[in-house]
C-alpha cells in the first residue's frame, strides 16, 4: 500500500504571527541531555556513547488549532442540538478511520461559497456515491500558501447548508486544505457587521451539528477522487475543543491519480 501524508509540518512561527496563533518550540541537544543525565543520575558524559545524552524538544506554545487538527463539536458551541457538546476525547474512534473522497474546488476564487449544488456536481465528477461515515475532503489548493502571511484569508469555504447536507447523509468528519472550513473569517466578519444579524459569522461551524472538521490539510492533489482510506486520529486531550492529528491517506499500490490537475 501507499501512504500519503495529508498533514502540514509543525514548525516555529515567524515573529509576525499573532500571539493566539503562534507555535513555539524549544529544542534541547545531546550535550544538554548529557548534562541533564549527570544532574539527575550522577552518570557523567564519559559513561555515555560519544559523550551524548538524549535530545528532547518541548512545545513552549502549541494551540490545539495551530497545525493540522481535528475540531470537536465543543469548539463550535457549548451545546449542540440542546445537549452538551462533545469534546475531542468523547468522539468515537471509528469516525477517524474511514473511506475518503476528495471533492475538487481548487479553481474556486478566495471567498467563494461551496453550496449543496456544488457538492452534488463534485461528487458526480468524482464518481463517488456517499456512504455512511465517509470522510469528505475539500480540495482548495490553498495548502500551497500555508507559509504565507495571508494564508488565513485564502480559499473558498463551505456553507452551513452544504455542511448540513453532508451531515444528513451520514458524514461526520469533513476536512479542507485551507485555514478553516468556513469562508475566510475577515469576509464573514465584514458581512456580519454590515448586516447586524447573527448566523453569518462562522456559519458552518455554528450550524448546530455534532460533527468534526479536519482543518489545514495538505497534499490532497496527490490523491485520487476516491478508493482510499483516511486515518486521522486526534490526540486524546481530555476536555479539548480540538487536537492535532497526523492525517494519512492509505492507498493500494495500484491506485492511480486520475484527476486532471
Amino acid at each position: 500500500m501507499r501512504l500519503i501524508d495529508l498533514s502540514v509540518p509543525i514548525t516555529a512561527s515567524p515573529e509576525s504571527t499573532p500571539e493566539l496563533l503562534r507555535t513555539e518550540i524549544e529544542f534541547s541537544d545531546h550535550a544538554a541531555g548529557a548534562a541533564q543525565i549527570e544532574a539527575m543520575f550522577g552518570v557523567g558524559p564519559e559513561l555515555l556513547r560519544d559523550g551524548e545524552g538524549w535530545a528532547v524538544d518541548a512545545f513552549a506554545r502549541l494551540g490545539t488549532h495551530n497545525s493540522t487538527h481535528i475540531d470537536a463539536p465543543y469548539h463550535y458551541n457549548s451545546t449542540i442540538g440542546g445537549r452538551p457538546a462533545e469534546t475531542i476525547d468523547e468522539l468515537p474512534l471509528d469516525w477517524f478511520f474511514r473511506p475518503g473522497v476528495v471533492l475538487d474546488f481548487h479553481e474556486r476564487e478566495d471567498g467563494e461559497t461551496i453550496e449543496v449544488a456544488d457538492l452534488e456536481v463534485a461528487l458526480e465528477r468524482a464518481g463517488h456515491r456517499l456512504a455512511e461515515r465517509d470522510i469528505v475532503l475539500i480540495r482548495t489548493g490553498r495548502d500551497a500558501f500555508y507559509s504565507e502571511p495571508d494564508y488565513m484569508q485564502r480559499g473558498p469555504g463551505v456553507s452551513a447548508e452544504a455542511t448540513k447536507w453532508l451531515y444528513d447523509r451520514g458524514v461526520r468528519v469533513m476536512g479542507i486544505d485551507a485555514w478553516g472550513w468556513d469562508r475566510p473569517l475577515n469576509l464573514q466578519a465584514e458581512e456580519a457587521l454590515a448586516s447586524g444579524e447573527p448566523g453569518i459569522f462562522w456559519a458552518a461551524h455554528q450550524a448546530d451539528l455534532p460533527y468534526s472538521q479536519i482543518e489545514r490539510l495538505a497534499n490532497l492533489d496527490q490523491l485520487p477522487p476516491d478508493g482510499f482510506t483516511v486515518a486521522c486520529f486526534p490526540l486524546r486531550l481530555i476536555g479539548g475543543s480540538a487536537a492535532p492529528a497526523r492525517v494519512v491517506a492509505i492507498l493500494d499500490e495500484d491506485d492511480q491519480v486520475t484527476q486532471d490537475r
